[in-house]
């Protein structure tokens, strides 16, 4: 392990440390952890909304960090902080303020995975998990993110670590990351300030109707190489006759 690698690795380890210590430690942090957690395993738009609200001008800050917590260590919905956030600051600058932490989260992951190394990263997102992502980026290459962030359903979480061990630049990662998240996040900022009681059936249609549009996108080329072969075995039987 390089010197700087050791560093980062290092400062880790402090910070992880931290969190527990902050967790178990304090009775407030911890009992605001689980009270977010559960809004978003129960999908609970309205209830996080009010849950930030009483943190008064924090509110923004809150909603940031728990939109990096859930990136980098809980498997928990982040679309239901986006849903929050456009409810609450309007759709524009919800859709601002959760593009923007869930890139840091995205970052965050990305290096981590680079300082950590693969055999730690399978321990977080799971072997078979990683194995899965490691096919995919070798059919798609350094498209593989972009599509990854435009289907919903694919873990945001499993793309921002796999896409550290692999040969792909940050650069190429920020970027994909960027564009292949905004869609959504602008759909879903939008449809949280005007259609919150419905937010679990719009992001089921929304996530069905992107990765029908996707796989389309990513079967589409095949079907034109068939049905040029097709075409030629019509020409060449026209001629052999």
């Amino acid at each position: 392990m390089k010197k700087s690698q050791r560093f980062w690795m290092i400062g880790l380890y402090y910070l992880i440390a931290f969190i527990l210590i902050a967790y178990f430690g304090h009775r407030e942090i911890r009992d605001a952890i689980n009270h977010s957690a559960q809004y978003l395993k129960n999908a609970d738009v309205e209830g996080f909304r009010d849950y930030l609200l009483s943190f008064g001008s924090m509110a923004a800050v809150v909603s940031a960090l728990v939109m990096v917590f859930q990136s980098i260590i809980a498997p928990l919905p982040a679309f239901v902080i986006t849903f929050a956030n456009g409810l609450l600051f309007g759709w524009f600058w919800g859709a601002v303020l959760s593009w923007s932490s869930a890139m840091a989260g995205a970052i965050l992951c990305f290096y981590m995975a680079k300082i950590m190394g693969r055999p730690i990263v399978e321990k977080i997102v799971t072997k078979k998990a990683l194995n899965w992502w490691d096919q995919f980026f070798a059919k798609y290459g350094k498209h593989a993110v972009f599509i990854a962030r435009l289907v919903p359903i694919v873990s945001f979480d499993l793309v921002s670590y796999a896409a550290g061990v692999t040969s792909i630049s940050f650069w190429q990662f920020f970027w994909a990351t960027g564009l292949g998240q905004l869609p959504a996040t602008i759909l879903y900022s939008y449809l949280g300030q005007n259609a919150t009681s419905t937010v679990k059936i719009l992001f089921t249609i929304f996530s069905i109707v992107i990765a029908l549009v996707v796989i389309g996108m990513i079967l589409r080329p095949k079907f034109r190489t068939r049905g040029k072969g097709t075409k030629e075995q019509k020409d060449n039987g026209r001629k052999i006759r």
